[in-house]
């Protein structure tokens, strides 16, 4: 998806193509554009060969959601404690660091959601400046709108009216107009891009929307119960989400029983309505750990400030084991690594003892004050944990994920100087590898004709995957194939059963007899 997402990026700076979006120069309408001119926009200031740049607006509207999380924390009557804890816990969850790093589309349409839902309560809720929270609550809607369609309406948005309605209860009078303004406001920016490409390229527009719609019902479907343990994408906070679920067990406990009902209502309502959908995919439960992460920190509130006054062994035992694994965690990750590149150390000595030390040291805290019963610091520990694995676990995976035969495509633009010669796919294209060819790369085959439209070149540069049999081709019975080189741009070597022939390419020189 990144790639896909990078390349259309690209192209909207260097082909012009920023309202008529592109892949490899092919229409590309699938996905709304806000994201991809944000990323087009810094790639022309930090360059498209740097992936951080690339990753910086992603990086920001990660940041804004984590903000919203806080505000919206604020604006239940949390305390301020309880509003900082939540963002820690949105930010450290599973899904959310990886769908922020990898710059992923949804991340934009939901943290846009969210800050519409800020401005949406606040209409709700505070008499002043109710025009201004109706355009602010639009724009935002518009916004996500723009980013990957109704997605972010039908996962966040809806389940946030429904828990508000359930616990809150809806007082409309003299706001209607304000409301209806917010839905107008919203659809027209956020219908502003599809109408337009719908005018002017109709057909290719079209085909698109058929083969989108289909996939709905048809695409990538899984059983109802698919996402019943949604609870899991927030990773390190897997145990203590599940426990916050539990309402018989949490409800007398929690500080604020309404903001707890609202919270584990807009989480639920969100899985029931993403479960109904056929097409299914662990990424689209990202929406879910929003209100999730409001949800969990009930349950972190709670031993904050009653940890030392649990008295029944079965809900210390639940502790223990929810936050003692995670202590157990901390000493595995070290060993597992060693064990595993104990003999390609060499030039990772330095994140390895780094990993070590600072794992066992967080190990040995969250042990401490769990005997202690000092909660916070166990928090603290967890959160922890996740700083350490990102700032020195991460750069284990170049030594982990190692292919002896790795190959980029950009090699082979060095083949092109040389020779003279341009590069063609014969009949389809992967986008990783488009991406790091550097530009796009024309595709011989006519999908309309199934015949392939050679180039006029005597001799020409040509990708072939391995299910394709080039020399069987009567297209090339005038023309001598020359095999050059390969590509491989997967981490994984050969034998392994990751490896995947997506990412591969055997390169030819043809040249006309």
């Amino acid at each position: 998806m990144e790639a896909r997402n990078f390349i259309t990026a690209r192209e909207m700076a260097t082909n012009n193509h920023w309202i008529l979006t592109t892949l490899n120069d092919l229409p590309r309408y699938e996905k709304p554009p806000l994201p991809t001119w944000l990323t087009a926009v810094s790639g022309i200031i930090f360059g498209f060969d740097s992936i951080y740049g690339m990753r910086f607006p992603v990086v920001l509207i990660t940041l804004l959601l984590v903000f919203g999380v806080y505000k919206l924390s604020e604006k239940l009557g949390l305390s301020k404690q309880q509003n900082f804890h939540n963002g820690l816990i949105l930010i450290t969850s599973f899904y959310i660091y990886f769908a922020g790093r990898d710059n992923q589309w949804d991340m934009y349409t939901h943290s846009f959601m969210v800050v519409c839902i800020l401005f949406l309560w606040d209409l709700l809720n505070e008499p002043k400046k109710p025009l201004f929270n109706a355009v602010m609550a639009g724009l935002f809607f518009g916004f996500s709108f723009l980013s990957k369609g109704p997605i972010s309406v039908f996962a966040l948005l809806i389940p946030f009216l429904i828990a508000y309605g359930f616990t809150y209860k809806f007082q409309l009078k003299g706001k209607k107009m304000y409301l209806l303004l917010i839905l107008v406001l919203g659809i027209i920016i956020g219908l502003s891009w599809p109408l337009y490409v719908k005018w002017a390229d109709p057909a290719t527009y079209l085909k698109v929307t058929k083969i989108e719609s289909s996939r709905w019902g048809n695409y990538n479907t899984r059983p109802f119960y698919y996402y019943w343990s949604f609870f899991t994408q927030s990773g390190i906070w897997t145990v203590p989400a599940l426990i916050a679920l539990i309402y018989p067990y949490l409800k007398n406990k929690v500080s604020n029983l309404k903001a707890y009902q609202f919270t584990l209502i807009w989480t639920l309502a969100s899985v029931i309505l993403l479960s109904i959908v056929p097409e299914k995919k662990s990424r689209y439960l990202l929406p879910v750990l929003i209100p999730m992460a409001l949800n969990t920190g009930f349950y972190i509130e709670y031993l904050i400030s009653n940890f030392k006054n649990i008295t029944l062994k079965k809900e210390k035992g639940l502790v223990y084991f929810a936050f003692g694994l995670i202590g157990i965690v901390c000493i595995a990750i070290p060993t597992v690594i060693f064990i595993k590149v104990k003999n390609d150390i060499v030039g990772f000595e330095f994140w390895l003892i780094g990993l070590t030390l600072s794992l066992l040291t967080i190990g040995y805290v969250i042990f401490t004050n769990l005997r202690n019963k000092k909660f916070i610091k166990v928090f603290y520990s967890v959160i922890a944990v996740q700083v350490a694995v990102v700032v020195f676990g991460i750069p284990f995976t170049k030594l982990i994920l190692k292919n002896p035969d790795y190959a980029g495509a950009k090699d082979i633009r060095k083949t092109e100087k040389s020779l003279g010669v341009r590069t063609y796919e014969i009949n389809s294209f992967t986008p990783e590898i488009i991406w790091d060819y550097g530009f796009s790369m024309p595709i011989l085959l006519n999908k309309e004709t199934n015949k392939l439209n050679l180039p006029l070149e005597n001799k020409f540069g040509l990708l072939v995957s391995n299910s394709d049999s080039i020399a069987s081709k009567k297209e090339f019975k005038n023309y001598t194939l020359k095999k050059f080189s390969n590509i491989d741009l997967n981490h994984v070597p050969l034998d392994s059963k990751k490896h995947n022939d997506r990412l591969t390419r055997t390169y030819y020189i043809v040249t006309k007899k």
